[in-house]
């Protein structure tokens, strides 16, 4: 929990965009990444492939930002580094129907024991990217069964994840209130 809280936290500290800036090229939007809910989930990752390398998960987080950012956040169990976290994030995700939503990624947030720190917090690496995630599940319901996402950034790497639920309900929390009635990854959390 306490590398989910670290993400959790650089994710939600305001100097993140101001502090991104200088590794985000001129043509990127800049944007407060303010957090304003988010919700854990538990189970496993049949598949996480980052860089060419396997990895397991600890942890998966959905992040919603107050302006429509959506970050699928993964811990990596990776025992020479417990500030590996990685992020698929996008913009404009779609509800197909009441049980899929899907994002698409414009971006990974890298984050490593080596990234700079502000307010002693690591502050993610940007790569563009482009690639997407599919949820299957409810946030109404609290229910998700699966989450896939694949990315390949401006350099070719490419990353992968399969997270596979445990069937628990996932835990979500509003940290402050927004207009999220526009946002189909927001809008169903709080009926």
């Amino acid at each position: 929990m306490r590398a989910l809280g670290v993400a959790a936290a650089v994710l939600a500290t305001p100097s993140f965009a101001q502090l991104a800036t200088p590794t985000v090229p001129e043509d990127v939007e800049r944007q407060n990444p303010d957090i304003d809910i988010y919700a854990l989930m538990t189970g496993k990752c049949p598949k996480l492939k980052i860089a060419g390398r396997d990895f397991a998960c600890k942890t998966i987080g959905f992040f919603h930002g107050e302006h429509g950012r959506v970050n699928f956040t993964v811990v990596l169990d990776d025992p020479t580094d417990p500030n590996h976290i990685i992020s698929f994030s996008g913009k404009d995700g779609q509800r197909s129907d009441d049980n899929v939503y899907r994002l698409p990624v414009d971006r990974m947030l890298l984050n490593s024991k080596d990234r700079p720190k502000a307010d002693g917090m690591p502050v993610p690496r940007v790569e563009l990217s482009s690639g997407g995630c599919k949820q299957v599940g409810s946030f109404a319901t609290r229910q998700i069964s699966s989450i896939s996402c694949t990315a390949v950034d401006k350099h070719g790497r490419f990353y992968e994840l399969q997270f596979v639920s445990d069937g628990s309900p996932m835990s979500v929390t509003r940290i402050r209130q927004t207009t999220v009635a526009q946002d189909p990854a927001a809008r169903d959390l709080f009926k």
